[in-house]
């Protein structure tokens, strides 16, 4: 069997973290370690006591997820920050976690995965961080409203829904760009009309975001931070879950974002 050294080992190598380029709370790869050799794995979008519970009621002793335990940046142990890294240990959960190397991916990245997920072929790299492409891009020929609707189911599957910024009826989505989570940056939108991309779905922007895409002639469609980025973490944990010859759950925590 296993150890969860060996796992976020493999998985480090896969999504290369130490190439990848991040944010420093992010910390990819392992974060808390633990002694007994991996039965089951979890994953989860968040490191949430939510999740970390989810993951010891299906008896999995690994947690896989996008958004660590130390997301919100240096904390001292107490409180409820505290109570995650009690619960983890007392149970002997080892937790990893994957930012942007797992956004980045080519098979397993958040944003590949959706466009697939809304039966867009991706064809390119979108949504530029340093080195990286956090986003994909393609083209179409569907009406906006079909895409928006597409969304819209896909987000309610996880406990949220899908908003898209003003745009007339009608109207028909020819070059797309996906970027998941809170993907929308002045940087993107600009990157987005250089592209000539005329619809842009994410997971979540700023109410600025909205005004802007109208004048530059683009739609947002805005389809939930949460449940954009649920495929990629299920995608590592299959992967991983097949190396080490163990079954793994999904533990569903939305946050309605």
């Amino acid at each position: 069997m296993s150890s969860a050294a060996e796992l976020a080992q493999l998985a480090n190598a896969l999504l290369r973290c130490r190439a990848t380029p991040d944010y420093v709370p992010a910390l990819n790869g392992l974060q808390v370690d633990n002694r007994a050799p991996i039965a089951r794995i979890a994953a989860a979008v968040d490191c949430s006591q939510r999740t970390i519970r989810g993951a010891i009621d299906v008896g999995a002793n690994m947690l896989v997820v996008h958004h660590g335990l130390f997301w919100g940046g240096l904390q001292p142990l107490t409180g409820t920050y505290l109570e995650r890294v009690r619960v983890l240990l007392g149970h002997d959960v080892a937790l990893y976690a994957a930012h942007l190397p797992l956004d980045a991916h080519e098979s397993m990245g958040n944003s590949f995965l959706l466009a697939r997920a809304l039966g867009l072929e991706p064809e390119g790299g979108f949504a530029r961080y340093q080195t990286i492409f956090c986003g994909v891009q393609g083209t179409s020929d569907v009406t906006t409203d079909a895409l928006v609707s597409a969304c819209d189911r896909f987000a309610r599957e996880h406990g949220g829904r899908a908003i898209a910024s003003p745009h007339p009826g009608g109207r028909r989505t020819r070059r797309w760009g996906v970027v998941t989570g809170a993907g929308i940056t002045g940087d993107t939108l600009r990157e987005a009309v250089d592209l000539g991309l005329d619809t842009v779905i994410t997971g979540e922007g700023p109410h600025w975001s909205a005004i802007e895409a109208e004048e530059k002639g683009l739609v947002l469609v805005y389809a939930g931070h949460y449940a954009t980025e649920t495929l990629g973490v299920q995608a590592l944990a299959t992967w991983l879950a097949a190396h080490a010859g163990v079954p793994w759950n999904f533990v569903e925590a939305p946050t309605g974002l």
